[in-house]
């Protein structure tokens, strides 16, 4: 569903967030000049690069860009910033946070796609199996073209957009359909090599400094920035039956879609979202249909059906010698006493390549007609399954009744695929829900403006604290210690013990607003 995306008209550029301009005088000073890699300093293009995000809800300038060509590149832009008395340093991948994480006032930005070699390893001894050696900054869509043109492997999990970095989904935790199965991201890498805030270059692991290792993993890059990757593959598939359910009632939905996740036999893939039950172009009956010049058949449903339904997106894989017939009992098996609308059922059969590259097409379209590049308020929760009914009653069917202008994700995740070692937090129980708010501002020429959607996203969150919510924010954004403390819980000593050892200076990811240079205690 993170495919459907929507036109709407550009606002203006919320500059609010920019700070006055400073001069670059001291810019000369940091001794940066010989690194084997590139260096920038205040140039129109470096601050217009660094100063934003896919959010475009802040705008913070650098005082220098750095793209380095090794990881002691890296480590030297640390060492720089351990001598200065207030210089900080953050790691930007392809610029997809939302609230400015990867940004640095005043400091350091590492431009980490120059990082970005792959090589396939087919049988390493330390893995029991192939894996691929990716540097932080590698896009993992190019990850996905190396690995199954070259050899027909894959990763196990993905992200539903693969033009993100290796090192930033790995930074936070990397959710996908395939989730379920084989866990986040974070679950499904052997050995990292990381930059601490120490300046050290470390190769970490399960077994080797495993403190390190599950510190980063999901650490907001707080404790070090990752500069290589080793991730598990598996063979890859030929192609995908991609299936589309459609919901009249979220009961229903809920116990099909915790079914399919809790099965030792299911699809490959389980997703879903809410959409608006009208014939609103983006956010109703169309954005549900692969094909636009279908009808979304309304007949199986009743006069009294609530303001939104619901669709549970499922994939199975399969290789393309495989009979079709043989694929279509294994689906039939597969969706046996589901609850779904009978006459809603939807569904194509596409290349592997393909279906994880579905959102690519998306953005060119979503380019071409100016929306790519404008703000997107996104707001992504995780929800405990106790809460998941009351949080669709209160916010999908009051609060967000007529839709986001955007996809709206809701699908369930398992616990138990998480390592609880790594730094993520998450709500309490063994299912929990990821809910992801995509909006795009301005989707009319009449929408609402950025301000407006972003204060909602506000009150959705006031809305799960009012009501008692287990709940955490995933790519998570606060402004105070205290909302820190709190969205960490009974974590947050071992965050800050981890922080103290591995970045004492807090000289990493400023961005995030949890420690600030020289006074991270607690």
């Amino acid at each position: 569903m993170i495919a459907y995306l929507v036109e709407r008209c550009l606002p203006e550029n919320d500059a609010a967030d920019s700070p006055p301009e400073h001069p670059n005088e001291d810019a000369i000073n940091l001794g940066l000049e010989d690194l084997q890699g590139t260096v920038e300093y205040g140039s129109a293009s470096s601050n217009a690069f660094a100063a934003k995000d896919f959010g475009g809800l802040h705008a913070v300038k650098p005082l220098a860009v750095v793209r380095p060509a090794v990881a002691d590149d890296v480590a030297r832009v640390i060492r720089v910033a351990l001598r200065s008395p207030a210089l900080t340093v953050a790691a930007r991948g392809n610029g997809h946070s939302i609230n400015g994480q990867a940004m640095a006032h005043r400091g350091v930005v590492v431009d980490m796609k120059s990082l970005a070699g792959i090589a396939v390893v087919r049988d390493c001894s330390k893995s029991g199996g192939p894996v691929v050696e990716v540097g932080g900054g590698a896009l993992w869509s190019d990850v996905l073209k190396r690995c199954v043109l070259g050899y027909g492997l894959a990763p196990r999990s993905w992200t539903d957009y693969l033009d993100l970095t290796v090192g930033g989904t790995l930074s936070n935790a990397g959710v996908s359909g395939q989730a379920f199965r084989f866990g986040p991201q974070t679950a499904n890498v052997t050995e990292l090599e990381v930059v601490t805030g120490n300046g050290e270059i470390t190769v970490c692991s399960h077994t080797n400094n495993s403190e390190l290792f599950f510190s980063v993993l999901g650490g907001l890059g707080q404790f070090g920035i990752i500069t290589r990757a080793r991730v598990l593959l598996q063979p890859a598939p030929d192609m995908v039956r991609w299936i589309r359910l459609v919901y009249s009632n979220f009961t229903d939905y809920m116990l099909d879609a915790e079914s399919l996740v809790t099965r030792d036999s299911s699809f490959d893939y389980v997703e879903g979202f809410v959409f608006v039950n009208s014939d609103d172009p983006v956010n109703g009956w169309p954005s549900v249909l692969f094909d636009p010049q279908h009808q979304f058949d309304t007949t199986c449903m009743s006069k009294n059906v609530d303001p939104v339904l619901y669709c549970l997106e499922v994939a199975l894989y399969y290789k393309s010698d495989d009979p079709p017939s043989t694929v279509d009992k294994m689906v039939e098996k597969l969706i046996e006493g589901l609850r779904y609308c009978q006459n809603l059922k939807l569904q194509m059969d596409l290349s592997y390549m393909d279906f994880l590259l579905r959102v690519k097409k998306a953005e060119q379209d979503a380019k071409a007609n100016g929306i790519w590049d404008a703000p997107h308020p996104w707001l992504n929760l995780f929800v405990s399954k106790k809460d998941i009914a009351d949080f669709d009653r209160l916010v999908f069917k009051k609060l967000l009744k007529d839709g986001v202008g955007g996809p709206m994700l809701v699908y369930p995740l398992i616990r138990s695929k998480w390592d609880n070692r790594t730094s993520v937090v998450l709500p309490e129980g063994e299912i929990f829900y990821l809910v992801a708010l995509l909006r795009f501002s301005h989707q009319y020429p009449n929408g609402p403006p950025v301000q407006e959607l972003a204060a909602q996203n506000r009150e959705i969150v006031q809305c799960c604290i009012r009501n008692g919510f287990s709940f955490k924010l995933y790519l998570p954004h606060y402004n105070s210690k205290e909302e820190w403390k709190h969205h960490f819980g009974n974590q947050w000593p071992r965050f800050v013990e981890r922080k103290s050892t591995f970045d004492p200076m807090a000289i990493l990811a400023p961005g995030q607003k949890i420690f600030t240079r020289n006074q991270q205690q607690p």
